[in-house]
């Protein structure tokens, strides 16, 4: 089909401190920092981009950095818990003797729809899951960080599966179905496996229903979710499809990195992103994220900026 999603481009998520959670994503997770910029719609806070060796799409993490908001408290009508693909049963072994080395919450290797993950928490409540994929087909991973503390046959190498828990949960299946060409493949009590483009790990929504109390916005919560389009001729078709079907949207977005388009459906906020240029052009392989990148249009304001973010060192090579 023209207009299929390609898996999942990015999850975008809030925290607190943006040098624990870079501390956290690189020293723990062993997964690499490829951009620190800024947030385009607010200029004096950090976007961190967290991604496997080279930022192909479909492997990043990324972060808003909100020194004062409130913390986040977890419920439905929200994206309740992120994916993160390893290789294999193997390397979910090797995160839970790391994740007890490093003090990580965690409960513990389990299965879910047949495959086995490891659930686990940022000190800030953020929930992840380590999906393994052992047996796993569809949208390709990504390369794991050559120079990071994991060892590469072990590494965090891709986003997996997004859970979305919703209080209205078949409208919503409804859109991810007849909007987003979601097909669901596995169905259970009060949750559905859905999967788009090549499907697999990286291409797959858990969405769970459950109908009480809604979650509250902050740190240690996601702020939204994007899928993959191929380029800016299939974003525009997105544009087009959205205005037949009367859904409101940001219209296309330059975020330098990508292209982007935004909507709502119900309390999730849901972009779609092109899978290029990406995060290659304006930085050397060898210092990814060692240095403060900005878009172009926001290069005149660069002394503003460094002027009022919290300056926090990312160098390595």
């Amino acid at each position: 089909m023209k207009d299929e999603l390609l898996g999942i481009h990015h999850v975008t998520a809030m925290t607190d401190n943006a040098l624990r959670n870079y501390t956290f994503f690189t020293e723990v997770l062993g997964m690499r920092l490829v951009k620190k910029t800024v947030n385009q719609d607010d200029i004096h806070t950090y976007h961190t981009f967290f991604a496997d060796d080279v930022g192909s799409p479909g492997t990043d993490m990324t972060f808003f950095d909100f020194p004062n908001i409130p913390k986040g408290i977890p419920g439905t009508n929200s994206i309740s818990r992120t994916g993160l693909r390893v290789p294999d049963d193997a390397a979910l072994d090797y995160y839970l003797k790391r994740f007890k080395e490093f003090d990580v919450k965690n409960e513990g290797i389990q299965e879910l729809f047949g495959k086995k993950v490891l659930p686990f928490e940022e000190a800030d409540g953020q929930r992840y899951q380590l999906f393994s994929d052992e047996n796993n087909k569809g949208v390709a991973p990504g390369i794991p960080w050559k120079n990071g503390p994991v060892p590469e046959n072990k590494a965090i190498y891709g986003l997996g599966p997004v859970e979305i828990t919703v209080s209205y949960f078949e409208d919503f299946k409804k859109m991810l179905t007849d909007v987003y060409r979601m097909k669901p493949i596995r169905e259970e009590e009060n949750v559905t496996l859905l999967e788009v483009g090549k499907g697999g790990n990286g291409g797959q929504v858990i969405l769970r229903n459950d109908d009480s109390t809604s979650a509250r916005q902050g740190y240690g919560q996601v702020h939204h979710v994007s899928f993959r389009v191929k380029d800016h001729e299939m974003i525009k078709q997105w544009e087009a499809k959205y205005d037949k079907m009367g859904i409101q949207h940001s219209g296309i977005v330059d975020r330098f990195y990508f292209e982007a388009l935004y909507t709502r459906v119900g309390h999730i906020l849901i972009e779609l992103s092109t899978d290029g240029p990406g995060f290659m052009g304006d930085e050397p392989y060898e210092t990814l994220g060692e240095s403060l990148s900005l878009p172009p249009f926001l290069e005149p304001k660069r002394e503003e900026i460094e002027a009022q973010i919290r300056p926090f060192d990312t160098t390595r090579s």
